[in-house]
Order: C-alpha cells, then structure tokens, then sequence
C-alpha cells in the first residue's frame, strides 16, 4: 500500500503508467473486448487487470495519476454504438463524468468507430481489461503533460 496512491492501481498499472509519455494511449476495456490479443500487439505487449471495476471505477483510479492530453481534441475516446454513432450508453456517460471531474471542465471524448477503435487498440501503448459486463465499456485515453511548478 503506497500513501497516496489509489489502492486500486495494481503494481503492473502503475508501471506501465508512470513509463508512457506525452500522447501515448492507453485503452481501457471491458470484459467482452479480445483485449488478450490486441494487448500483444501494443508498445507495452502484455495484458494489464482491473478485474473487478466497473470502467467507471477504473477511469477514476487512473484518472487519479493520468494527465490527459490538453493539446489535442482527441484526448480521449469512446467506442461506438454499431448502428447508432450518437447514443451514447450509461457505462460511457459514466466514464464521461470521471473524465469532466478530473479535467474539472466538460471535456467531451470524441466517438471511435469500432474496428477504427480495435486499430487504435492494436496501435496503443497498453491495454487495460476491465470487470466492466456492459457493452461499450471501452475507452481511448491520450497521456497529457504534467507542467512544471510555478
């Protein structure tokens, strides 16, 4: 247990966290994802557990150490309803206010269609599975910058 960190952070999360850089992306998936094969194909190579969060819970917890990219529009993603682009579920909704909270400013993610969104995933820096059951449960978030103090 580390004094400040979210208990919900594993060790292997942290690390991959902490190692990626400015605009790299970080795929976090539910349960339904094949996220065991496309993680083979990432920056990282290996599959990343948050098995028993909702993506809601673990957008928090990464949230909670993750800057978002502030310079670009698609700082972070959703996957797409197919047949219906513009819906836009619970479980994203959800996700939506973590991202709002930590940004402290509505920030709207940008919509992904889904094999755009399995490439994207493929082409990532790590992958994140999720205890999430809900469909569409899965999420593009570019790293940010922290500045330096003042």
């Amino acid at each position: 247990m580390l004094k400040g960190i979210d208990p919900r952070l594993n060790a292997e999360v942290l690390f991959v966290l902490r190692a990626m850089g400015h605009g790299d992306v970080l795929i976090l998936a539910d349960t339904n994802f094949p996220s065991d094969s496309v993680a083979r194909e990432t920056v990282f190579g290996d599959l990343l557990r948050m098995d028993n969060l909702t993506a809601a819970q673990a957008a928090q917890a990464v949230l909670s150490v993750y800057p978002l990219d502030t310079f670009v529009d698609d700082f972070a993603g959703r996957m797409e309803i197919v047949g219906n682009a513009n819906e836009i579920p619970p479980v994203q909704r959800e996700v939506q206010a973590e991202i709002d909270a930590s940004a402290g400013a509505s920030r709207p993610m940008i919509s992904i269609e889904r094999f755009a969104f399995y490439d994207l995933a493929k082409n990532s820096y790590a992958v994140i599975q999720t205890g999430e059951r809900r469909f569409y449960g899965c999420f593009m978030l570019r790293k940010g910058v922290i500045p330096p103090d003042a």
